[in-house]
């Protein structure tokens, strides 16, 4: 179990993160936001970046500001070129390095274990394994390189990331969307104070989703890799 004085550090580290990302985001013009979100879907999508860029809440954040059917699509449009072109530089990268890319650090450090259940779902799941991973932190960035090493066709890949990041986005921007509009609806009602308070409710809000979902994969990636005995004991109840 996590000590709580660590996931506290987390926690305030994501917010703050959020925080900056959401001043740097409002203060863009239309273009370089969209620009920005799809930079950063980017950086989230390419394996080792992925661990640590805030895609996920940044996508969240811009889409707040979607106010129109025109926006939502060119933020929707934008967002998914960048996560297909980001999973697809993984894809290249475990095709490029092959089995070696299991030996490094990078892999060895969120669970060569994991690596290894990740490739034989693929193997047997094929392009339905890279289509549901967009949908999992932590394993959307694993998933594209180990497909690349798993020998599963670009043809068949690039589709399936494709459709999973349309999805993916789509939903995202919708949620943002209405975020943001109840958020402009609220403000009318209350004080300065009070929107402050609110917007710093809604980013722990954001957080929050962000932290758990990252808990979460982190926790599947561990489960599937264990044993059969040990995963079923790492369900039951203390």
């Amino acid at each position: 179990m996590r000590p709580i004085g660590a996931a506290v550090v987390e926690g305030s580290f994501v917010v703050a993160l959020l925080t900056d990302v959401l001043e740097w985001l409002q203060a863009l013009p239309q273009p370089a936001l969209v620009g920005a979100t799809g930079g950063l879907v980017f950086a989230e999508c390419t394996i080792g970046l992925g661990f640590i860029a805030p895609g996920e809440g940044g996508l969240l954040i811009a889409a707040t500001t979607v106010d129109s059917v025109q926006r939502f699509l060119l933020l929707w449009a934008v967002v998914t070129v960048c996560a297909g072109l980001g999973d697809s530089i993984g894809f290249a990268i475990g095709r490029r390095f092959g089995p070696r890319l299991r030996e490094t650090r990078l892999i060895q450090r969120y669970g060569a274990d994991g690596w290894d259940k990740a490739t034989g779902i693929l193997r047997k799941r094929g392009a339905w394994a890279v289509f549901f991973a967009r949908f999992l932190p932590v394993v959307r960035t694993l998933m594209p390189a180990a497909a690349g090493t798993s020998g599963l066709p670009f043809r068949r890949f690039f589709p399936a990331v494709l459709a999973g990041a349309a999805c993916w986005s789509a939903m995202h921007i919708a949620i943002g969307a209405a975020l943001g509009e109840a958020a402009k609806r609220i403000e009318g009602l209350i004080t300065t104070g009070g929107t402050y308070v609110v917007a710093g409710l809604a980013l722990t809000v954001i957080a929050t989703i962000v932290i758990r979902k990252r808990r979460k994969a982190k926790r599947a990636l561990v489960l599937a890799a264990a044993p059969r005995g040990e995963a079923e004991a790492e369900l039951e109840p203390a």
